[in-house]
């Protein structure tokens, strides 16, 4: 998979802004808030419908315009592929080859790419909702189904918290309870099955950055892995109403699904230390890519936002050795670095009142 080149119309920063991509490195430079993130920001959004930075569609329009919209051209299976996708007053649309979707689900899987910032180094330290986040952005990527039912369950959640809080009666959570059961079960099995692929990846990718001194262990850490989740999920629901009356949302449910990160047998999430939990973050940014490529048969485009200053020299070339031979863009504000290594160079300036980027 390769990006050939992506339009971008009054969005974020950007007035006009129109960049041709090469198949191997591409290194985006410039000051903080000259508008490199961005860029990357708009590549990924063609690969999950929506921005990275978990912000409202309305917020991504250039200040005092009315809409924005993003157009990418990509080689797939070496057939040219476009998506494009708007947004006004009117709302939003995404078209893939020119054809209106009919829903942001439509367009899972067609374009992947993996998106790696200075934020998701921090994951493992992080709250929960992090790490469930790392699991749902790659599994939506390549799962339709998964998708959908993610979507479904967060929308039934919703509707059994306002009823919470509204003060309902215990007996009328019931018609809510079953359907989180359904939906429910679905996903832990999903994500049980992404795990059990990635930590492979993950051990096997740490074992050579850690030069054989660490054990990676990752694992689903979930209250639902039983052979009948569905029934699970329905007891605990049903035994925690009296406590979801008193804090008034719901405290039972695949909503608080974690993931176990160990070294050695040592908790990473409470006890690792810094440079432990950063290098298991991108041993497990290098599974999520070994994983796309084993479920779609292609190695997904590689975005890394300003994250190499945030890496040793060790880790650092680690990183750029296993996307060597991919297609990778990389924002920074020094490329000095990479002057031994092939790429295409671009320079990110922010004026009065907009961003530019030329290459260079």
């Amino acid at each position: 998979m390769e990006i050939k080149e992506i339009t971008l119309k009054n969005f974020r920063s950007y007035e006009n802004c129109f960049l041709k991509f090469d198949k191997g490195l591409n290194i985006i430079s410039g000051k903080n808030a000259s508008g490199k993130t961005n860029i990357l920001e708009a590549v990924f959004m063609c690969a999950i419908g929506k921005s990275v930075r978990a912000v409202r569609d309305k917020e991504l329009i250039k200040w005092g315009k009315d809409g924005f919209s993003v157009k990418l051209i990509a080689s797939k299976r070496n057939i040219e592929h476009t998506v494009e996708i708007k947004y006004s007053q009117e709302g939003k649309k995404i078209l893939v080859d020119g054809i209106p979707l009919l829903r942001t689900g439509e367009l899972i899987g067609f374009f992947n790419a993996v998106y790696f910032s200075p934020d998701e180094i921090a994951v493992i330290k992080r709250s929960p909702q992090e790490r469930r986040r790392f699991m749902d952005i790659c599994l939506c990527q390549q799962n339709k189904n998964y998708f959908y039912s993610l979507t479904k369950y967060n929308k039934i959640l919703a509707q059994r918290n306002k009823q919470l809080k509204e003060g309902c009666s215990g007996e009328s959570l019931y018609i809510w309870d079953v359907q989180l059961a359904k939906e429910g079960s679905f996903i832990v099995k999903e994500r049980k099955n992404f795990i059990d692929a990635v930590k492979i990846f993950a051990k096997e990718k740490h074992s050579a950055l850690s030069a054989d001194t660490e054990n990676l262990e990752i694992e689903l850490d979930s209250p639902y892995l039983c052979e009948k989740p569905e029934e699970e999920i329905l007891k605990r629901l049903n035994e925690s109403i009296q406590k979801d009356l008193i804090f008034k949302y719901t405290t039972e449910g695949i909503q608080k699904d974690d993931i176990s990160i160990k070294i050695n047998g040592i908790d990473l999430r409470k006890y690792g230390s810094q440079g432990q939990q950063r290098g298991a973050t991108l041993s497990l940014k290098l599974a999520e890519i070994e994983y796309l490529k084993s479920q779609t048969g292609e190695s997904p485009v590689v975005l890394l936002d300003d994250v190499l200053s945030e890496l040793d020299d060790e880790r650092k070339r680690a990183l750029l050795n296993e996307t060597s031979k991919i297609q990778c863009i990389i924002s920074c504000t020094e490329f000095e670095e990479f002057k031994d290594i092939p790429h295409k160079l671009f320079l990110a300036e922010k004026t009065e009142n907009s961003s530019n980027i030329k290459p260079i």
